[in-house]
């Protein structure tokens, strides 16, 4: 099991059962990649999941909303309106490989956090969230041949009090994120 950073384990370590092993890849894509493709290759795991916080583009999804991740999508708000574009080859899109008993969206792995209503409305068309890491995870998984699941939990709704209503939210949520996953036998 797999975090950004210990706060999102929620102190879940000493309860996880018996041949599972946590540990955090360090915030953003390229370091979520980079230790993910590591921790792989040394620990060679059957699967992984990733658990997290995200930030919701519209109210469909409420604060503490409990999601899995059908597939994680880069892209980015000039990708979207034609000022940017990726070579026609770059992988930007990863598939859960392994499925979890919540609800299904599709996430963004934006290269920052997003903190313009505008910008959260186009990104909003493509996807229901955001999390930095999420692409970098699936990538490594899919290269490495290891199935992969996500759950996120929405801490915030994307826009420019974001940070604040993370901050607020992150830890309690977190916790509810891995109670839920306990009780649905994810850890079995």
């Amino acid at each position: 099991m797999l975090a950004a950073f210990e706060p999102e384990l929620a102190g879940i370590g000493d309860t996880l059962p018996r041949g599972w092993r946590m540990a955090t890849t360090g915030i953003g894509g390229v370091s979520a990649a980079a230790t993910t493709a590591r921790l792989l290759a040394t620990a060679l795991p059957q699967k992984v999941l990733f658990v997290g916080t995200c930030g919701a583009y519209s109210n469909s999804l409420d604060i503490s909303d409990c999601i899995a991740a059908s597939e994680a999508i880069m892209t980015s708000v000039p990708e979207i309106m034609e000022r940017a574009f990726r070579p026609q080859l770059e992988t930007t899109r990863w598939q859960a490989t392994w499925e979890l008993p919540l609800p299904k969206h599709a996430v963004i792995a934006a290269p920052a956090i997003t903190s313009n209503l505008e910008d959260a409305t186009l990104l909003g068309q493509i996807a229901d969230v955001e999390h930095l890491e999420l692409a970098g995870i699936f990538a490594a998984c899919h290269q490495a041949n290891i199935l992969v699941a996500s759950a996120l939990v929405v801490a915030n709704h994307v826009g420019p009090s974001a940070h604040e209503e993370w901050s607020a939210n992150h830890e309690v949520v977190s916790r509810k994120l891995l109670d839920t996953l306990v009780a649905l036998g994810v850890f079995r």
